[in-house]
């Protein structure tokens, strides 16, 4: 047995309302700047469509993640190290941006400029990459909400493998939105895949993490992503991709997308795994085995030989004791009620997904039914199989048990607990039917439902160096500078569409600066909205969490130490 630690997250999708402000804090903090116009770490798709980029889940045609060769050994599909090798100078299995879309902005200089006319001044379209003009065709969530009809959808590789009834039903009745980051997977086939060994997944908490100094711009890591959550900087030549935040996780607070969800579905927390057992889960030989697989691959924090072997291993008290309390572990291991995204690629992820169960009850309390009823809805979730077999092709490699045994008990849940809170009598039978005790069932609804900050997120502090504080990267990191992995968009967009006065200054916007949400505590507002006259206004003095101090919490406990107030969490 050998034990490690592993950053994990889990995404309740009942909750998801596709607002996309993760993904433009994640991009705002991230990637905006020249190199990355089409780069976003986090994106929020809706199911069913055809992802980002355009049908990314088919690895027939992109050959991402691993495969199980002639003798059963696991392989990169992508081919041989040979073949690799050999289209190291012209990779065929990348993504075009058009795949991804051709980034754009508008020319408002032509609206700021403009003289008294009588017709309306026109802001037309430029492409953030040429400066040109351009036609808008496409988007990252150019298909939100079904808006591209069915055109669009039925392009959908998972529903691709249904019946063209199934489609046209599915397509109907059924819509959920799914947000996406990098999954920190315990066997990246990205890291194998990449020539130069600029990839590399971190011992101390998993994380994956790309070498800028050793990334040489192969690409390579690209194809070998099944999930295409590497990117590529057209700038700087080189590869790019989610880096959970890392330093904001060391020091005990959550990723810039987590903090900022207003639907607080994000769940935080650690896993003890035994990594002597992944390429053994990796390689079972049916793709259904894979997620009971990875499941035997978590280890059990209260063990005492884990315990003892943690310790054994250098995992610190405060890392044991957070895997401990994960709610990450609560939800994949003791309820079982989240799954992983796309097992059958073989990468191990760990960022898992809670289905969403809402579709089922919406339908039936169209129907007259009561949605809430657990004799209604266990009978639904059986019987409604288009959206159990969406769900499987998604998150268990077409195996429809565990999908119906995780939304059994989350409508188990919700039959049990309104029960309770209208004080009437809890029918005990319930529990038993999805294989949990009471206890259990009230400590699910407490997680999923109202659980606090703290409860979300349970992240110890690492032992870092000064060299990873947040003050430092706020005020002289990288991030920026030109040439380096980040560069302010504004002061491209002021470069390519003259958005600055005769002296180079930045166009008033009535904002005291910019915030830097690497830092960002979620309570100042400093910054983020427009200041007074005076200076004095709702954006306060500027001594918050960006302001003059850049505040950096001595620890985790401070950093969590009550439940912020306000719409971004």
């Amino acid at each position: 047995m050998r034990v490690m630690a592993q950053m994990a997250m889990v995404m309740n999708l009942d909750k998801c309302i596709g607002c996309h402000t993760c993904s433009v804090t994640c991009k705002q903090a991230w990637t905006n700047r020249s190199g990355t116009e089409y780069v976003w770490f986090n994106n929020v798709e809706t199911r069913p469509g055809q992802g980002y980029p355009r049908r990314y889940e088919d690895q027939e045609k992109w050959k991402g993640g691993w495969t199980l060769d002639k003798k059963g050994r696991l392989t990169l599909k992508s081919g041989s190290r040979m073949k690799r090798l050999l289209n190291i100078f012209a990779n065929p299995d990348l993504p075009t941006v058009s795949d991804y879309y051709d980034p754009w902005s508008y020319d408002y200089d032509t609206l700021l400029s403009a003289p008294q006319m009588d017709t309306t001044p026109v802001a037309r379209p430029k492409s953030l990459i040429t400066g040109e003009d351009t036609k808008v065709t496409w988007g990252a969530n150019w298909d939100d909400s079904l808006g591209s009809g069915p055109e669009q959808v039925g392009k959908d590789p998972l529903l691709a493998k249904l019946s063209e009834q199934v489609k046209l039903e599915f397509e109907e009745t059924f819509m959920f939105y799914l947000p996406r980051i990098c999954e920190h997977c315990l066997n990246p086939s990205c890291a194998a895949s990449c020539p130069s060994g600029a990839i590399y997944k971190r011992a101390e908490d998993g994380i994956v993490l790309v070498d800028q100094d050793k990334c040489r711009g192969w690409r390579q890591c690209v194809t070998g992503c099944p999930y295409k959550k590497i990117y590529f900087n057209h700038k700087t030549g080189k590869a790019e991709k989610c880096t959970f935040c890392y330093p904001r996780v060391e020091v005990g607070i959550p990723t810039v997308c987590s903090e900022t969800c207003v639907g607080r579905l994000r769940y935080i927390g650690v896993m003890l795994y035994d990594a002597d057992k992944v390429l053994e889960a990796a390689s079972v030989t049916d793709d259904k085995d894979l997620y009971p697989a990875q499941l035997g691959v978590f280890l059990n924090p209260h063990d005492p030989r884990v315990i003892a072997e943690a310790e054994r291993a250098g995992i610190s008290p405060e890392w044991i004791a957070a895997a401990q309390d994960s709610p990450v572990y609560k939800l994949i291991v003791d309820y079982q009620i989240a799954l992983p995204l796309h097992p059958e690629y073989r990468t191990m992820p760990m960022v898992w997904y809670v289905p969403p169960l809402s579709p089922v009850v919406d339908t039936l309390t169209q129907t007259g039914h009561d949605g809430e009823n657990h004799d209604n809805l266990f009978g639904a979730i059986d019987a409604l199989r288009i959206p159990l077999e969406y769900l499987a092709e998604l998150f268990t490699a077409g195996e429809i048990g565990p999908v119906r045994a995780s939304l059994q008990r989350l409508a188990g849940m919700r039959s049990f607990m309104r029960s309770i809170n209208l004080g009437q009598e809890p029918d005990l039978s319930i529990p038993d039917a999805v294989g949990l005790e009471p206890e259990e069932i009230e400590a699910m609804y407490r997680l999923l439902a109202i659980a606090k900050y703290e409860h979300r997120y349970v992240i110890p502090s690492g032992a870092t160096s000064k060299a990873h504080e947040l003050d430092s990267l706020a005020t002289g990191c990288s991030l920026d500078t030109d040439g380096g992995p980040g560069m302010t968009a504004f002061d491209y967009m002021a470069e390519k569409f003259h958005l600055t006065d005769t002296n180079g200054a930045a166009a008033p916007e009535g904002k005291s600066h910019r915030i830097n949400l690497l830092n960002w505590d979620g309570k100042s507002t400093a910054g983020l909205v427009p200041t007074s006259a005076n200076g004095n206004g709702a954006a306060g003095n500027g001594n918050g969490a960006n302001g003059n101090g850049h505040h950096l919490p001595e620890t985790a406990a401070e950093a969590v130490e009550s439940e912020p107030t306000g719409a971004t969490r």
